[in-house]
């Protein structure tokens, strides 16, 4: 039973990692197309600190700015791939999206995109060997 146990742990930490990117990216993208400025890394991380609390979770500071890092990245890329009209709209979707009784499939398509980022790591060198971000 351990070993299940350590498997069901990694597969929850993966996908709270990956909703954390999500939300960053919804968040960054939003204040992008807002005030044309870009969270930090620090930023960013706390952001995460202060989601993860409300669940009584806590990531160290590192794997925090590595999420960060990472949701920076698909953020930008996604603001230099669409128009300020589409980036709105994409925004608004990924936002709705937070709400779980919400279902969109663009969101849905960007959550996968989130779960390529985070298993690529556009960061190298930033995994442990038992694949969690250092």
């Amino acid at each position: 039973m351990p070993l299940q146990n350590d498997l069901n742990t990694l597969a929850t930490n993966r996908g709270i990692y990956i909703a954390l990117i999500f939300a960053l990216v919804a968040e960054k993208l939003s204040l992008y197309y807002e005030h044309q400025q870009w969270l930090t890394k620090s930023q960013g991380a706390s952001l995460d600190a202060d989601w993860l609390a409300r669940n009584k979770l806590r990531l160290a500071i590192g794997q925090r700015k590595n999420l960060s890092e990472l949701s920076d990245q698909l953020a930008k890329h996604i603001a230099a791939t669409l128009t300020r009209e589409a980036g709105l709209y994409t925004v608004h979707e990924m936002m709705e999206s937070l709400n779980p009784n919400y279902q969109s499939s663009i969101a849905q398509s960007l959550m996968v995109e989130c779960e390529s980022v985070f298993d690529t790591g556009f960061i190298q060198g930033n995994r442990n060997q038992s694949g969690e971000l250092e």
